[in-house]
């Protein structure tokens, strides 16, 4: 079986101050933090022993996850095994990245963010030039917020000619059309993150071939749907797995609406669906040159 889990634990802290995020700044107890290195490892351990399954993992933590070394040690050692074909993290890139020396780099992935006005600009861009020299596979990525359009378009220039710049959509801003030409000219796929998608009723993989895993090991279709179709551990979620159409009116982030079945994105994104790295085959996807050592993942 094919499965991709994304996977968030109670994690929730982050050493960012971000404006627009709701967990800026915010700490967790010594007692939160053991129960998410508790709940990771278990994970981690789970994923391992799935000798019979190919695996795609993203990490999607509230908070920021590469601070903490159990997140780095997982992406490590889910990066060698020979069942895992991808493993990816969000990240806002504010650890070292030399941590990525021991991980599998046909494996392992970064999905970077970038927060003007939470680091310095070089420290970042230095960075993400490390993880192009180490041949990491990655995308960089910012909110399109307007007082950042300068921000990514100075990003645009000088990041290395492989990497994919990508744009969210503010939540709460409505973009005119000429405010989305300006992040269009940037990002391509911009008009994918603008408006929201109908998605009620439409056939979507997750539930069938990607699944939301919680610290419990509960386990949901994604991160938007609450119901649950069983738990991870007791093996009682396989029984649910099924197509099904999607139970809300609209889907707005990209790592919901990325698996519609509607829209082309696992053709744009092939083999990079998890890190948001486009195949450069295709014809919606920016010019960039890919970098070569890549896993394949089948869609």
């Amino acid at each position: 079986m094919d499965l991709t889990i994304l996977y968030r634990g109670p994690l929730a802290s982050c050493d960012y101050d971000c404006p627009y995020c709701p967990f800026a700044k915010r700490r967790d107890t010594p007692g939160q933090l053991r129960a998410d290195r508790a709940a990771l490892e278990r994970f981690t351990a789970w994923a391992g022993e799935q000798r019979d399954d190919r695996l795609s993992v993203l990490f999607t933590p509230w908070g920021e996850g590469l601070v903490r070394s159990w997140y780095r040690r997982a992406l490590v050692e889910l990066s060698h095994q020979p069942h895992v074909t991808r493993v990816a993290i969000q990240t806002n890139l504010s650890c070292r990245t030399d941590w990525l020396a021991d991980a599998d780099p046909a494996t392992v992935a970064l999905w970077c963010t970038y927060h003007p006005g939470q680091t310095p600009y070089d420290r970042f861009l230095a960075k993400v030039r490390d993880l192009a020299d180490r041949g990491i596979r990655h995308s960089v990525g910012i909110v399109g917020l307007p007082e950042n359009l300068p921000d990514a378009r100075r990003l645009r220039a000088d990041l290395p000619s492989h990497v994919y710049l990508w744009a969210n959509a503010a939540e709460g801003h409505t973009y005119t059309d000429a405010e989305a030409d300006d992040w269009t000219a940037l990002d391509p796929l911009f008009p994918y993150s603008r408006h929201p998608h109908r998605s009620a009723g439409l056939p979507c993989r997750t539930g069938e071939s990607v699944l939301s895993v919680d610290g419990e090991g509960t386990v949901r279709r994604c991160h938007f749907v609450r119901a649950e179709l069983g738990n991870l551990y007791d093996g009682s979620y396989r029984a649910a797995l099924a197509p099904r159409p999607c139970p809300l009116a609209t889907c707005d982030c990209h790592i919901g609406y990325v698996h519609l079945e509607t829209l082309p994105l696992y053709d744009v994104f092939a083999g990079g669906v998890l890190e948001r790295v486009p195949a450069p085959t295709h014809p919606e996807a920016p010019a960039f040159v890919p970098l070569a050592r890549v896993r394949p993942i089948a869609d």
